[in-house]
């Protein structure tokens, strides 16, 4: 049984047969995947309360190791998103009780995002259960086309600029 992306192929080979158009096959399955994943993803945050962007702050400050601080600043050069967003997810966030802002001591200018415990409480609870839910998007492929695929996908993300700060 072919997949959705297999079916828009032939199409374009059919209609168009002077473009080699395998990047289709390629970028469509990973848009279509990040699609399905998204929503998956979601889906499962909500069940405990948390959108993707709130248990992207969980996990960051929880695997920056005890006191599980990070300055502001530090998480605008770890994502995507502008300091509006930040601020209104970490406004969220304390409402929640899930994280604190903090005044740095040294440099009174400078707020640190901590977790609270209930904060850390929720990510020791989620974190092992998304990464079952992550393991069962993976279901379809065994452990070594994973590990082929990861590296795979890392070289086209290192190929963007997307590495380590």
């Amino acid at each position: 049984m072919a997949d959705a992306v297999a079916a828009v192929l032939e199409q374009w080979s059919r209609e168009r047969p002077d473009i080699d158009n395998w990047p289709i096959g390629v970028v469509g399955r990973i848009m279509r995947i990040s699609r399905m994943w998204d929503k998956e993803i979601k889906d499962f945050l909500a069940g405990h309360d948390l959108e993707p962007g709130e248990f992207d702050v969980l996990s960051t400050l929880r695997r920056s190791g005890a006191p599980y601080e990070l300055t502001a600043g530090t998480f605008l050069k770890t994502s995507l998103v502008t300091t509006g967003a930040i601020t209104l997810r970490v406004d969220r966030m304390q409402d929640k009780g899930l994280v604190a802002r903090i005044r740095d001591e040294a440099d009174r200018r400078s707020v640190k995002i901590r977790l609270t415990e209930r904060g850390l409480e929720v990510i020791e609870r989620v974190l092992p259960l998304h990464v079952a839910n992550e393991t069962r998007l993976l279901q379809a492929l065994g452990p070594d086309d994973c590990r082929h695929l990861a590296a795979t996908l890392a070289t086209l993300l290192e190929s963007y600029g997307d590495t380590q700060p």
